[in-house]
């Protein structure tokens, strides 16, 4: 293992003993489980008692620390004064050799193939080049930072999946892979970049609510400073993306009081028209890409719409201009929608109650279509009463709702499972009906089930919208 040191205080390297806190510790796991934002108390009958509170990774004093070494790392790249722009990296470039892991043969190939099989998947959604499934690895064999980040981010998910509270291992490649990071401080190598969302992603799937901005802020700090936006070429595209969904998904869970971190007019090249540029493409990968924008975009009016009028902050969403510009919005979506290549086109739609079967061949298909109907559901629900439109059932929320839920029940991919959180919340909301209610909680239970990451907190909040509790859910 190479022994850079870091320019910055660097945290103690987890041990067998520090991983786990003493028993009645603030950092203890029962400490944290009445936490609002948990999801409820083990011995609540109405919780899975397999997935139904947090492991306690994210209080550990240890990544605490670490956490708080990478996010000055991010804003210490953000803020350097080398050249804006990042070359593309060279797939034979060997920068750095081979790094010796802290793990046996046995368990590194373990983590390698789950991140494959189960990680790149998430990460490669949109991208049929699947640049994290492919490239990465490739690039991680002599980019230690990179290698310790995908390793790190494999082992938490299977912590995570299989209710291992032992997270030693996750722990000590998060703070190796950050260790590795801090020497490359005045370098703006892509392979940097892809570390840093690795490690980010890693910190979502175990992060409360509240906290994920917090998480996002420093790579939202990075991708502007570097000039980086959606049709960036090669592996800044895949990582670009990639990101902007974490943070479409941070901007969704505000319900509705702010926007994505990095703001949508730095996702596509200063100057650009988003509907031409995204047009240009003809490609399913950016159709999918440009209802993730689209889905922003919905988020900012609405964000800007609340503090015009309860904050009284002047902006642009006057009557007059927020019409035109929900007018705007609502008819790209529509666009967005009859102009799908026929890749993203469900093969088969079945009409049953509660929920559609709406299946599609192309992953790509599946979340982008979800964020179309959870962009119309947010857009719907501020429609000004003087905009005329055409009967349709594109109109009512409640239809874009069972689409999502539909969308969900039918396509069992991986990699669009932990996304459809957001939009199952949304869509959630507006069903009154037991049935409906324990369909969805299901959903969202087997999402955790299957994936790992944090769900079910979303049960609490859409039973408390319901003003009910749906003592089936976990019978």
């Amino acid at each position: 293992m190479i022994e850079n040191q870091s320019p910055l205080k660097r945290p103690r390297l987890a041990s067998r003993e520090n991983v786990h806190p003493a028993p009645g510790s603030p950092w203890s796991l029962s400490y944290h489980l009445a936490d609002y934002n948990s999801p409820l108390h083990p011995n609540d009958p109405f919780q899975s008692p397999t997935t139904s509170w947090t492991d306690g990774f994210s209080e550990d004093p240890g990544y605490l620390a670490s956490q708080e070494e990478l996010r000055c790392i991010l804003f210490t790249l953000a803020n350097s004064t080398a050249p804006t722009r990042v070359s593309s990296p060279d797939p034979i470039e060997h920068t750095q050799p081979q790094p010796q892991t802290p793990l046996t043969n046995e368990t590194q190939i373990q983590y390698l193939k789950n991140y494959i099989t189960e990680i790149a998947p998430w990460l490669d959604m949109f991208d049929t080049q699947c640049t994290f499934r492919q490239q990465v690895p490739l690039l991680a064999r002599t980019f230690p930072a990179l290698s310790y980040a995908m390793l790190a981010i494999s082992a938490r998910q299977i912590e995570r999946k299989t209710g291992v509270r032992n997270w030693f291992d996750s722990l000590e490649l998060y703070q190796e892979a950050i260790r590795h990071l801090s020497p490359l401080l005045q370098l703006r190598d892509p392979k940097i970049i892809a570390a840093c969302v690795l490690l980010c992603c890693l910190e979502m799937m175990s992060a409360r609510a509240q906290d994920w901005r917090r998480h996002l802020e420093g790579c939202a700090a990075l991708f502007e400073s570097f000039g980086i936006t959606g049709f960036s070429e090669g592996l800044l595209r895949a990582v670009f993306w990639c990101f902007a969904r974490m943070d479409l998904c941070g901007a969704l869970i505000s319900d509705g009081t702010q926007t994505t971190l990095l703001h949508p007019s730095k996702w596509i090249p200063e100057g650009e028209d988003a509907r031409g540029i995204f047009q240009r493409f003809k490609s399913p990968d950016m159709h999918a890409n440009y209802a993730v924008y689209l889905c922003v975009k919905s988020t900012e009016l609405i964000s800007d719409r609340t503090k015009f009028v309860e904050l009284n902050e002047p902006n642009d969403c006057t009557a007059v201009n927020f019409s035109t510009r929900w007018i705007t919005l609502w008819n790209d979506l529509q666009h967005w929608l009859s102009d799908r290549p026929n890749e993203l086109l469900p093969v088969q739609t079945v009409n049953k109650k509660p929920f559609p079967r709406i299946l599609f061949i192309h992953w790509a298909a599946i979340s982008s279509t979800q964020l179309y109907h959870t962009a119309c559901i947010l857009l719907l629900k501020m429609k000004p009463k003087n905009i005329p439109l055409p009967q349709s059932p594109t109109l009512y929320p409640l239809w874009h709702a069972r689409h999502i839920c539909g969308i969900s029940l039918t396509n069992p991919h991986q990699g669009c499972l932990n996304n459809s959180i957001q939009p199952l919340w949304i869509a959630g909301q507006l069903f009154s009906h037991p049935s409906e209610h324990e369909q969805i909680i299901q959903l969202i239970q087997n999402i955790e089930n299957e994936t790992g990451w944090g769900t079910c907190w979303r049960i609490r909040d859409l039973e408390i919208a319901w003003g009910v509790q749906v003592h089936s859910s976990t019978q």
